[in-house]
């Protein structure tokens, strides 16, 4: 199962209480106190780990609470301090204050980290109240309050490369045949209902993420269909591969089809207008192939790739368009 968006309830431990004692052994006729501090409460971290794809580890896991820091003893025992609670995300995800709406954290790479609930200071024992006047103190201090906090997790999936297009338009099927990602196929539509990665080597010195967004529709940047739950994805891709079906199951413009996924992409996010995109009619052994590809330079004023995944046709020199584009973009960086 792939979640991408879960809301928990965050608790550190609260500190441990400080310790009101005072030495009775033989022979120390003036003992004065000895009780011990309290240890700290544990903290609630977020750590974004590599080995985990997914919040789906998360979903049935609401609240988080993070363990007490031990109370103090007599003969200056300070007590433990409390165990640290981590909860790990996959590296792309956004760790929100669901509350005030801001952002605490974006944990882009493999380790980040960030204390969303820190743990209670622990309380001081008797021994820090002595004086000169007052020899004997009772008093001692109750361990501090641990932090409680609302987050979201948000992942968007960080990819090089990400397949876009109408739903059927083949992006799992090129995914499967580039990668060794294993993406449900099926020759109906929404066939994928969530994004799926793949690592593509090409040859011994390149390699990319390639991800394959699930079918947009109409109106998808207002949320119709899963319409923000996939476009969300794109946001973190360097690349576009728009691919376009010739001849679409739903007898639709294959023209306007490519218009229609632009224009969504644009109201969701403008920026991605300028994002680097590789335009591709898929499904090249189709009679209608050739005219639409046609079509499409003439839109574009540039060249238009034929592929196939199912005969493999124009594989290779899509891949080392893909590796070329990205080579580009490093050396502007």
């Amino acid at each position: 199962m792939f979640v991408d968006r879960v809301d928990i309830y965050c608790k550190a431990g609260d500190g441990g209480d400080g310790c009101a004692s005072f030495r009775r052994e033989a022979h120390v006729p003036r003992g004065g106190p000895n009780g011990g501090d309290g240890g700290k409460g544990g903290d609630v971290v977020v750590l974004a780990d590599e080995n985990v794809n997914s919040l789906a580890n998360i979903i049935g896991h609401k609240h988080w609470n993070a363990e007490r820091g031990g109370h103090g003893q007599g003969s200056l025992k300070t007590g433990r301090n409390g165990e640290d609670i981590v909860i790990m995300v996959p590296p792309g995800t956004l760790v929100l204050d669901t509350k005030r709406g801001h952002l605490l954290r974006d944990m882009k790479e493999t380790g980040d980290r960030v204390v969303v609930a820190k743990g209670g200071k622990g309380g001081r024992g008797n021994r820090h109240f002595a004086t000169a006047t007052h020899q004997t103190p009772r008093e001692f201090e109750k361990g501090g309050p641990g932090e409680q906090r609302d987050i979201s997790l948000e992942l968007k999936l960080i990819a090089d490369v990400g397949l876009v297009g109408k739903p059927n338009a083949g992006k799992s099927t090129l995914l499967s045949r580039l990668s060794k990602a294993h993406p449900e196929i099926a020759d109906y539509p929404f066939t994928t209902k969530y994004p799926n990665l793949g690592l593509v080597r090409v040859g011994f010195d390149h390699q990319f993420v390639m991800a394959d967004i699930p079918g947009l529709i109409e109106g998808a940047h207002a949320g119709i269909g899963l319409g923000h739950e996939f476009l969300r994805h794109v946001e973190r891709t360097r690349v576009l591969v728009h691919l376009v079906e010739p001849a679409p199951m739903d007898q639709t413009d294959p023209i306007e089809n490519y218009r229609q996924i632009r224009e969504e992409m644009r109201l969701y996010d403008a920026t991605l207008m300028d994002r680097p995109e590789i335009v591709v009619v898929t499904k090249c052994e189709l009679p209608d192939a050739e005219a639409v590809t046609e079509l499409l330079s003439e839109e574009l004023g540039q060249p238009v790739l034929q592929i196939s995944s199912a005969t493999g046709e124009s594989l290779d020199q899509l891949v080392r368009k893909i590796v070329n584009t990205l080579q580009d973009l490093e050396d502007e960086v």
